[in-house]
């Protein structure tokens, strides 16, 4: 990029992955906090459905805090916090199967 900026809008449409490389969802609307002119939130849609089985209802979304963006290119790079969504419970199965 070279610093121009760019339209609020350019970010709807944007496929989001983790920065492990697992994709997220599609960028579907923002959040904006108008006082101080600032993206504070990205609304996710398109979910993918190994992240977020039964912790969504299909055809729901998600809103993550924009805190969480690394970088903004072609796609949208987030920490993989996301990645961790899972419950206690699942993560001890993981562990005895």
């Amino acid at each position: 990029m070279d610093g121009t900026p760019e339209e609020i809008t350019t970010l709807v449409g944007r496929e989001v992955y983790s920065n492990n490389g697992m994709f997220v969802g599609e960028v579907e609307d923002v959040r904006l906090d108008l006082d101080h002119e600032a993206v504070t939130g990205m609304a996710l849609a398109e979910l993918n459905d190994e992240l977020f089985r039964g912790q969504i209802e299909p055809g729901k979304g998600v809103l993550i805090p924009y805190r969480w963006v690394r970088a903004v290119g072609d796609v949208i790079l987030i920490n993989d916090v996301i990645e961790r969504l899972k419950t206690p419970d699942e993560d001890e199965e993981s562990l005895v199967a």
